[in-house]
């Protein structure tokens, strides 16, 4: 009976951890696509359950504003990320049932499940807001960063069921390290969602200068104020290419110490054969990362590869916990029970 209900619990967390990820590389394309206020009010769409029951206030919509942010389309992309969450947060509340009822079978204690239901009710409001506020952009960053915290909480989940080789006690010492990583992975993460929600990622369109020089007129002021809405200053002007520049700027810039510092402390965590697989998926993640960066600027930003680089933000994140989880493990005869 314990080993079926172990069976059941990691089958469930390895599930929703794959749904959570799928839900922020989605959640990239409704960012991606202006699909954000396909349905202008929240939960439903126009008071109804599906786009199909609101398609006359869509049309009403779509005539008055023909490029406007509502249209079937984007109405049925922003409708199947609510559902998607919906049914996320489903599947995380059946972690936690199971976590508590039968934590003595699973063998572990049931906070970590728990503050995974904390974060993704807190997405759930975060994305509300996303709507009521009309995309301000420091809701829209706040909702991507609590999307990656969630995915870090359901990669720790998923970590502690898979079993590893062992890891050598001495390797402890790299555990502040990594936790260093994690935190400026962080902060780029949040430095990319104030480009993409603020559709700055064509603000530099040349490389490695940015508008032919090293350090180009910029704005931190006005591109690093928090309260204001979409396009707008804080005083609310329209915002300038050099407030935009100033946000890409940052993030480019600050990719190049993240880059160098994760890819140097995964080369070397490599070498052990407990943590190789995930310090490898690492470091094939910044190089993508990089691709996929450039990419975004040389091809003007295609949908696809945008999407790709959210992506991989959030693979790094993946790994980085996972190699954080078997550091913690270093030096003990750890064992997941079958």
């Amino acid at each position: 009976m314990a080993a079926r209900v172990r069976s059941i619990y990691r089958q469930l967390v390895f599930l929703t951890w794959f749904f959570t990820l799928d839900l922020i590389m989605f959640g990239a394309f409704v960012r991606l696509t202006d699909s954000g206020l396909g349905c202008p009010d929240w939960p439903g769409c126009y008071g109804k359950l599906t786009p199909f029951g609101a398609s006359g206030q869509i049309a009403e919509a779509l005539t008055q504003q023909p490029y406007g942010p509502v249209s079937m389309s984007k109405a049925w992309i922003e409708m199947i990320h609510r559902y998607w969450g919906s049914v996320l947060g489903m599947l995380i509340i059946a972690i936690v049932v199971m976590a508590w009822r039968y934590r003595k079978q699973i063998g572990r204690p049931a906070g970590l499940a728990t503050f995974c239901l904390v974060a993704v009710c807190l997405q759930g409001a975060f994305g509300a807001w996303t709507v009521t506020h009309k995309l301000m952009p420091v809701i829209v960053t706040a909702h991507l960063l609590g999307g990656m915290l969630l995915l870090a909480l359901m990669s720790w989940l998923a970590a502690r069921e898979k079993a590893h080789a062992p890891i050598p006690a001495g390797m402890v010492v790299y555990r502040p390290w990594m936790w260093f990583g994690l935190l400026i992975l962080f902060v780029q993460i949040v430095f990319g969602g104030w480009v993409s929600t603020n559709y700055a990622a064509l603000a530099c369109m040349d490389f490695p200068t940015c508008h032919g020089q090293w350090i180009p007129e910029m704005d931190f002021v006005g591109g690093y104020s928090v309260f204001r809405g979409l396009g707008e200053l804080s005083s609310g002007e329209m915002i300038s290419q050099q407030a935009l520049t100033a946000i890409h700027w940052v993030h480019r810039n600050f990719a190049i110490f993240v880059f160098v510092f994760l890819f140097a402390i995964a080369l070397r965590l490599r070498k052990e054969q407990g943590l190789r697989a995930p310090a490898q998926w690492l470091v094939l993640l910044l190089l993508m990362q990089v691709l996929t960066g450039l990419s975004t600027i040389f091809f003007q930003w295609p949908l696809l590869i945008a999407v790709l680089h959210n992506g991989g933000a959030a693979g790094l994140v993946i790994a980085a916990v996972t190699i954080l989880v078997r550091l913690s493990r270093a030096g003990t005869d750890y064992k997941v029970l079958p």
